[in-house]
């Protein structure tokens, strides 16, 4: 059984208004606003021009606050904080960064900030930030200024379960990314790492256990490890925050907790498509339904819609069996696919979803997958996708 949420820490009641979408590139940061019906999409930005934007987040407890994280060419990874819903940004004043190591030593460098958390409900002002190489940093005024979580960034573990001094990675470099809050108790926090795996804090950061059971690292020596998995991306259900979803490296997993082992539901995928991908979306009323995006990880992982044939799968079942979306994509010669951040739903009823491509096209379906249409092409790469509305 899922224990849910108290009502008081989220809700399930649709949205009605317009949508607009917070989209992240490798050339600065845009915004496509619908209209009430979610037809007709207006295009706003760029701003940062020019930066690599990895995040865009609206702060759903005021509704008003934007962080943004980006990396500013030669001038460095940093925050950029907005309180009017983005008409005006000033840069943080002391952004995500490690401590300086002493003189000799060798020390870590953040080289940009890659994901970014509101904090709990009953804790206005706090965020976090995830980063590469690996760090856990937390903002308790707005993301005004960050702190390191000396709890993971200083734990003497640190470095065996990021592999080492090689911080061992994808292309774009090892990340901690997937910081889940959960509703019930914001000091109850989990976190991912590519690679490292999926880790837990019941201490608001203080201390962590790695949770991999069960979770294939096919690339790893040693079979069953604790840890040093890759996770692409998970999400914990903000109703039944016991119910936890995870797409890997090697697959894609739900934990039910209070259990301690994960269930390959990617199992049940077809063979020819895979369970390999980056970007996985929750329903935002029902546990059972999750969207995924997956891509070609065949030996060589060229990272494209497997066939050249882009497509997104549905489960309503929790898993159990996954359903082929593609209708108005494209039936042949699509080769891109969707980062982990670049795909969102909105609250709205019907569900909107969204993602946005490696090819810099913005895709939207507002019944829920079964049809998609393109609402904006020909921009740079696309990092992230989020959703803010009425």
């Amino acid at each position: 059984m899922i224990r849910k949420a108290s009502k008081s820490s989220t809700t399930s009641r649709p949205a009605s208004g317009p949508v607009t979408l917070l989209i992240g590139t490798r050339k600065g940061a845009f915004y496509l606003k619908s209209d009430r019906a979610r037809r007709r999409w207006t295009m706003a930005g760029p701003d940062f021009l020019g930066h690599i934007i990895y995040h865009v987040v609206l702060d759903p407890r005021d509704r008003k606050t934007l962080l943004c994280a980006a990396r500013t060419g030669h001038l460095g990874p940093t925050v950029f904080r907005s309180t009017d819903s983005g008409k005006t940004w000033k840069e943080a004043q002391r952004p995500p960064a490690f401590p300086k190591a002493d003189e000799g030593a060798k020390g870590l460098a953040v080289d940009h900030t890659f994901w970014l958390t509101p904090g709990h409900a009953s804790q206005p002002g706090v965020w976090y930030a995830g980063t590469s190489p690996p760090g856990l940093f937390r903002s308790t005024d707005g993301g005004v200024t960050w702190d390191g979580v000396e709890g993971f960034n200083a734990n003497p573990m640190r470095s065996p379960w990021v592999g080492g001094d090689q911080e061992q990675g994808p292309p774009g470099g090892a990340t901690l990314h997937s910081i889940n809050v959960d509703p019930r108790d914001a000091r109850h926090i989990y976190i991912g790492i590519s690679a490292g795996g999926v880790f837990e804090s019941i201490d608001a950061g203080a201390s962590w256990r790695p949770l991999n059971k069960g979770v294939a690292a096919d690339f790893l020596p040693v079979k069953d490890p604790e840890y040093g998995h890759d996770v692409h991306c998970m999400r914990l259900h903000p109703l039944a925050p016991d119910r936890i979803y995870h797409q890997n490296h090697c697959g894609m997993y739900r934990l039910d907790r209070p259990g301690e082992k994960w269930e390959r539901i990617g199992n049940a995928m077809p063979k020819k498509v895979g369970d390999v991908g980056f970007p996985l979306v929750l329903h935002p009323r029902d546990p059972d339904t999750l969207w995924v995006f997956p891509m070609d990880g065949s030996t060589v992982w060229p990272r494209v819609s497997p066939g050249g044939k882009p497509a997104a799968y549905v489960s309503r079942d929790g898993g159990r069996s996954w359903r082929r979306l593609d209708n108005g994509l494209p039936p042949k010669q699509g080769w891109f696919t969707v980062k982990r951040q670049a795909m969102s739903a909105d609250s709205r009823d019907t569900v909107g979803v969204y993602f946005g491509t490696t090819s810099g096209d913005v895709w939207a379906s507002t019944n829920e997958g079964g049809r998609w249409t393109c609402i904006a092409r020909h921009l740079p790469e696309i990092y992230s996708v989020e959703t803010a509305g009425s």
